[in-house]
């Protein structure tokens, strides 16, 4: 029974072997492909990276897979694909706020594939200046989590920079306690984001509530910190834990077992076009209104007369000697190739005092 189980394993296995030839061959095959796209787009001036074409096809995929692969493991395979690819041709420059670790790190490679040129930054001030400059082709930056809403310093540089947002991804995020030594015993104070700390505030409470909680600049900071002292733990992932040696105290901490981070592509807009409609879209704005009765009212009243779906709709204090006026951050359903989100953007902004386009982008394909 043993040896006819061995003869059908090995039997399998060199049916494996032949496949993964096959799809090697046409891998290249795909490559060769993509490097005479990449020699077009070079003489007329394209772009090497669409997302709204990376989007459908990935969709496309989707709609024909017969399984068993399931859909959720389609886009990180192909992204990996068309990132190889994509390299054959400029290798692309993607911003992030660093060091190794961070679940931003782990957003931009999911998003882009792990052919990029990495471009890790102290905090995401660094990661607007070096894309805006032109250090970076994109930058990947946090813009709100399920459990604590708003990133409120990547929402105020969006109001204040050119950039704007030409894709987005999601990202599931479980936060670990970090440790040099497998111990909860000795810790005096916890390294985290800010955002990280407060995602895991009722585990800290319960667990060590007279630790000191210590924000710094990204949870991979507050692991390479635990590294050298063994009084601190750091809230990271995994891959910040193996990335500086630490130890997996508790793993998931977090206060919301389907916690999840958004992240926002960012852009220069002289660069990059926005991306065409690809049929499953998101129009992101921020605009502010006059201080008089139903102005707000007014504001959205637009979106419903032309029957466009408003998915999130948050408030930002204006800077403006404190005055108690806002900017109000909007995401619509929708593209402005679409003719009743043209109209319903045209009577919107003749309502506010201030309105900008943050981006037009296809939504997470994940």
């Amino acid at each position: 029974m043993a040896d006819t189980q061995d003869q059908a394993l090995a039997g399998l296995r060199t049916q494996i072997d032949a496949v993964d030839r096959e799809m090697l061959d046409l891998l290249n095959r795909r490559a060769g492909l993509a490097q005479k796209v990449g020699e077009i787009k070079k003489h007329q001036g394209s772009l090497v990276f669409r997302p709204e074409r990376e989007a459908a096809v990935i969709a496309g995929l989707k709609q024909h897979n017969p399984g068993p692969l399931k859909n959720d493991n389609i886009a990180p395979i192909w992204r990996e694909i068309m990132s190889a690819c994509r390299a054959l041709e400029t290798p692309t420059r993607v911003a992030y706020l660093g060091p190794a670790g961070t679940f931003s790190e782990q957003a931009a490679l999911g998003f882009f594939g792990s052919s990029i040129v990495r471009v890790p930054c102290s905090n995401i001030d660094e990661v607007f200046h070096v894309t805006s400059a032109g250090a970076a082709d994109f930058g990947v930056v946090p813009v709100e989590n399920s459990t604590e809403g708003g990133v409120a310093r990547t929402l105020d540089l969006l109001l204040s920079t050119p950039l704007f947002i030409v894709a987005e991804t999601s990202l599931f995020v479980r936060h670990n306690l970090l440790r040099a030594q497998d111990s909860l015993e000795g810790i005096q104070a916890v390294c985290a984001h800010p955002q990280a700390l407060a995602q895991c505030q009722g585990w800290l409470a319960q667990h060590l509530p007279h630790a000191e909680r210590r924000p710094v600049s990204s949870n991979a900071e507050g692991a390479r910190l635990a590294a050298q002292d063994p009084s601190l733990a750091a809230i990271a992932s995994t891959r910040a834990g193996s990335e500086y040696g630490l130890h997996l105290v508790a793993p998931a901490i977090q206060d919301d077992a389907h916690n999840r981070t958004r992240f926002a592509v960012l852009t220069q807009p002289e660069q990059h076009p926005s991306p065409r409609a690809s049929g499953n879209d998101c129009t992101s704005l921020v605009v502010s209104v006059l201080n008089r009765p139903g102005a707000l009212h007014d504001l959205v009243l637009p979106l419903k007369q032309h029957d466009v779906s408003m998915t999130r709709f948050e408030s930002r204090p204006a800077r403006s000697g404190g005055q108690w006026e806002y900017y109000f951050y909007i995401d619509l359903q929708g593209h402005p190739d679409d003719a009743k989100v043209t109209a319903a953007l045209k009577e919107l902004r003749a309502n506010c005092a201030f309105f900008k386009v943050l981006g037009t982008y296809p939504l997470d394909t994940h």
